[in-house]
């Protein structure tokens, strides 16, 4: 540890004397010099405009390619939506009629609650039921419909996409160095940054908003699809070859059948990635649930934004608990029940001929619906009455005693001290080529001159996950050491990882407004459940064997504890902090709604002005510290398995 004794001591001279210097007037020791920046966002945003205007692969432009993807993405989502939503319509716009209705409310819980019995039962289709029914009598239902035609569409391309390169990569050791740092740079560019240069290249709508939830939905899939085909046992492989498949027969007969469980959870990552995409993508025109919320965050309206923040959260349980039925299904209960589907055409047929009798068939009666909107208001009215002053008291704590002195700290560190010293912690970690990359990609940061905004990035970054891993890990060893809390911890953390991160924005802002303070909550609730699990799971995988010789030995339980169990699940609990961090960078993006000044407010005044140069630019930078973070963490997790001879 005396490395990085020395690396903190070095730090806090450091900004010592950058505080000093800047007052000599010496910025540039502190600051890096804005004659020295060379951004390349003016060459990406005439490079977009060069491939919309005027590049040509020869047979067709740029703009041809983007508007045959466009063409096949549009097609389904138009008979998706119309099956769904809007009906079949003859004619254009306000002129046009509707000539074939949507499936009413009652024929598509039907559906659902038919796919969640041939699931796992009849206990998930009536949680399934009931969540979609709660869509149709809170009003929700037209909204949840368009977002849900999204996922229809969004859910299938993902996956197949994700399979093919996962397939690709496991045939070609090339495929895969090529795709890997690529997968990097989409799972860890901020998902405001895929909407700018996409809203250039395909326009303002659904189209567009698709497309961004593909590409970022898609890179889990490929990493799964790859991994589950190498975990494959051998023998099976060798079966393969002993009775003569072919190449395409051992990878679709053979290995993805295999497979199939792995490829699951992938499948329910996609559509949990997806919802989350759709919601953020509202932005650019893909409407629904996503943009009720973001409307009433603008107007600051409690009711309908809680409103819609529950719905989103009903959808995507609904969703994701059917997904895990489907990754867990065993191979008995794969074969179709054809009297469940024989019923479910029955009564599709009969709601949707009653629907042209009676108008409730169809639509949900709007005078049945149920509404919370004033209580909602009514409750965060009484609460910031009645207990503004406390939680002014706690603002204003946390910010004085915590968050400020963090920042000031960060803030004074030079620039010139993060390069040099980040390549040496990962020269200390992981030798050369660790140390290149952690010192190459900081110093990208300062010389595009975003520097000052990385590090209000850093800041936030840090004080959120130094919150989350202070309150994430004591839950995690509580849950390891007993079932009760495991079942309670549990369950508080699935709801945290199915809600989608606009939701968290709503409540926050309703009790504390806009600023720093916000999106620190929001950052802890939404980056909390990785170090709660990864420290539950590392605790709970330790070799009971170790355990018991470390109790016959006389350890007491702290003992225990502290000296045994924290040490050995230590690699788990810096790979949970490591996806905290990631969870932490994803949602400072979306916090930039409520009025950070970090790269996050960056790319989202690139996107409000279409600048696809700035926005990329500053999309890099945060990807950038994600890859840097995650390199350094996974490198101390790989040293401390091989200091305790931890093999998994």
């Amino acid at each position: 540890m005396a490395w990085l004794a020395a690396l903190l001591t070095t730090a806090v001279l450091a900004a010592t004397s950058a505080r000093v210097s800047a007052r000599d007037g010496w910025g540039w020791w502190r600051d890096y010099p804005e004659e020295w920046v060379r951004s390349p966002a003016d060459v990406i945003s005439r490079a977009t405009k060069w491939l919309v205007n005027d590049a040509t692969f020869g047979l067709f432009t740029f703009t041809q390619f983007t508007r045959a993807i466009s063409f096949v993405v549009e097609r389904p989502y138009v008979w998706a939506r119309a099956i769904l939503s809007d009906g079949f319509m003859d004619g254009v716009g306000r002129r046009a009629d509707q000539i074939v209705p949507p499936l009413g409310w009652i024929a598509v819980i039907v559906i659902v609650a038919a796919l969640g019995r041939r699931a796992r039962g009849w206990s998930l289709a009536g949680v399934v039921a009931a969540l979609f029914a709660y869509l149709a009598v809170f009003g929700q239902w037209e909204s949840a419909m368009v977002t849900l035609s999204s996922m229809v569409i969004a859910v299938p391309f993902g996956v197949a996409l994700g399979v093919g390169l996962g397939i690709a990569s496991y045939r070609s050791p090339t495929v895969e160095r090529l795709s890997t740092p690529v997968l990097d740079l989409m799972q860890t560019i901020p998902t405001f940054a895929y909407l700018v240069p996409i809203l250039f290249f395909f326009g303002f709508g659904p189209v567009a908003a698709l497309v961004a939830t593909i590409i970022y939905a898609m890179p889990p899939m490929a990493r799964i699809t790859t991994l589950s085909l190498r975990g494959v046992a051998s023998d099976i492989k060798d079966f393969g070859t002993m009775i003569g498949c072919s190449r395409r027969q051992m990878t679709w007969r053979i290995l993805v059948p295999s497979a199939r469980a792995g490829l699951m959870v992938g499948v329910n990552q996609v559509i949990m990635l997806s919802l989350n995409m759709v919601i953020i993508a509202s932005m650019i025109g893909a409407g629904g649930l996503g943009f009720d919320v973001l409307e009433s965050l603008r107007r600051l309206d409690i009711g309908r934004g809680l409103e819609a923040g529950l719905a989103i959260v009903a959808l995507a349980i609904a969703l994701d608990r059917l997904s895990q039925a489907y990754a867990s299904r065993d191979a008995a209960s794969r074969a179709p029940s054809r009297r469940t589907w024989t019923v479910v055409a029955a009564v599709v047929a009969v709601t949707f001929a009653l629907g042209y009798l009676v108008e409730a068939v169809r639509t949900y009666p709007e005078s049945l619906g149920v509404t919370t909107g004033t209580f909602w208001d009514d409750l965060i009215s009484w609460i910031n009455v009645n207990y503004y002053d406390g939680l002014e008291a706690v603002k204003l704590v946390v910010l004085d005693g915590f968050m400020l002195p963090v920042k000031r700290f960060l803030m004074a560190v030079p620039w010139w001290w993060w390069v040099p010293a980040l390549g040496a912690l990962g020269w200390r970690l992981g030798r050369r080529r660790l140390a290149l990359v952690a010192a190459g990609l900081t110093a990208f940061v300062a010389v595009v001159g975003l520097w000052e905004f990385a590090m209000f990035t850093v800041y936030l970054c840090t004080v959120s996950v130094i919150v989350s891993m202070l309150i994430g890990v004591p839950l995690g060893i509580w849950a390891a050491h007993s079932d009760r809390a495991s079942r309670v911890i549990g369950l508080v953390i699935d709801t945290l990882q199915t809600l989608p991160s606009f939701v968290y924005l709503i409540p926050v802002v309703m009790l504390f407004r806009v600023g720093d303070f916000t999106a620190f909550i929001s950052i802890v609730l939404y980056a909390l459940a990785p170090a709660v699990r990864y420290t539950w799971h590392g605790i709970r995988g330790i070799d009971a064997q170790v355990v018991e010789a470390a109790t016959v030995s006389g350890c007491t339980p702290r003992q225990l504890l502290a000296r045994v169990k924290l040490p050995l699940a230590l690699p788990e609990i810096l790979l949970g902090l490591n996806q905290t961090i990631m969870l932490a960078l994803s949602m400072l993006v979306i916090t930039a709604l409520v009025g950070t000044r970090d790269l996050g407010q960056e790319v989202y005044v690139a996107l409000v002005k279409a600048n696809t140069g700035r926005g990329i630019v500053a999309g890099l930078c945060i990807a950038f510290i994600a890859i840097v973070a995650d390199r350094l963490i996974g490198a101390a997790a790989r040293g401390a398995r091989e200091r305790f001879g931890i093999l998994r």
